[in-house]
């Protein structure tokens, strides 16, 4: 039997959506192995999370509890990680490509000599080995990559999966490990929030983008009153940071973050190739843009040619209207 361990990530003292979205994953690769899922979480006082995971299709749950894992440790963390691994001995580990699983999956991966497919729109098992597939040259094309190793790690973007219902009661057996952080050499001290919004654009799974039509950073106050209305994240395309409108922490694209919502509506953004490298995977892209031969049109879902600043508060209070409904 194979079986498979999910590393599940919390924040504000709740399991992030993306874990779910891997445990489900993970029951369904798992049925064609016969093996079992197992969830991994790292932190203080995280046993209080035993329950959920197993409702999401955890059979088991390994606890590794420390006051110094209060905040993210990167050596701290992948002592444990890489110690879970030893004693589980899974075939497959899944973690999100998240700002955490970027630092922690290559290091244990090295540790342990495995396989590492970073950042996968999809993973499957075809003759009992993993096959993941990773977007390359920006997002315009797609490779499986397949494994040699007997160890296949891979992280996924975050909205990959659909998330199957809980099933409240379930149980998983626990396993606390035996955590000795050892020295932290470099301790986390703070973590600040962004201006993008309570979700980490990488993670939210509708985001409102600005670009220079917005013209300054005051403007993005109308942005930020449809994000508010329909539970979104705010972005920016580089054209804006660069000009002063937004901070690096909102930048969609190339060189800012890689984002994978399920509805992107980009605003007075022309669609560079370096801001379409950072969404074009979104599942539904809706341009607002007064040039109607901008180069965002031939990527969008919904196109609407106007002036934004019109468009969005009308937009706005249709989505109120509906959201009251």
């Amino acid at each position: 039997m194979s079986d498979i361990l999910v590393l599940a990530e919390y924040a504000n003292g709740k399991i992030k959506k993306t874990s779910w979205e891997l445990l489900s994953k993970a029951g369904e690769l798992a049925s064609q192995t016969g093996g079992k899922v197992a969830a991994l979480v790292i932190g203080s006082n995280v046993e209080g999370f035993v329950a959920e995971l197993a409702s999401y299709g955890a059979q088991k749950v390994v606890v590794a509890s420390h006051a110094s894992f209060e905040k993210y440790n990167t050596l701290g963390f992948t002592k444990v990680f890489v110690e879970a691994i030893n004693q589980l001995k899974p075939t497959v580990v899944l973690g999100t490509a998240s700002p955490l699983g970027k630092d922690l999956f290559p290091r244990v991966a090295t540790r342990l000599k495995a396989g590492l497919a970073s950042d996968a729109t999809d993973v499957r098992l075809e003759g009992g080995k993993l096959k993941a597939r990773h977007p390359v040259y920006s997002g315009k094309a797609l490779v499986d990559v397949e494994f040699n190793t007997s160890l296949q790690m891979a992280t996924t973007r975050p909205n990959s999966f659909p998330v199957k219902p809980a099933n409240v009661g379930a149980e998983a057996e626990v396993i606390k490990l035996n955590v000795d952080p050892g020295t932290l050499r470099a301790p986390m001290k703070e973590i600040s929030q962004g201006e993008a919004g309570k979700v980490d654009l990488t993670e939210a799974e509708i985001i409102v983008s600005g670009g220079r039509a917005m013209a300054n950073a005051d403007n993005f106050k109308v942005l930020r009153e449809m994000a508010e209305v329909i539970h979104a994240s705010v972005g920016a395309s580089r054209a804006a940071v660069d000009s002063g409108y937004a901070p690096h922490d909102m930048q969609v694209g190339q060189t800012g973050k890689v984002v994978n919502p399920k509805l992107y509506i980009a605003c007075g953004i022309s669609g560079a190739i370096q801001h379409l490298a950072g969404m074009r995977t979104s599942k539904i892209i809706v341009a607002i843009n007064k040039d109607p031969e901008a180069p965002i049109f031939s990527k969008a879902d919904y196109g609407i040619v106007g002036d934004l600043f019109t468009i969005v508060p009308l937009l706005t209070q249709e989505f109120k209207k509906i959201m009251a409904e």
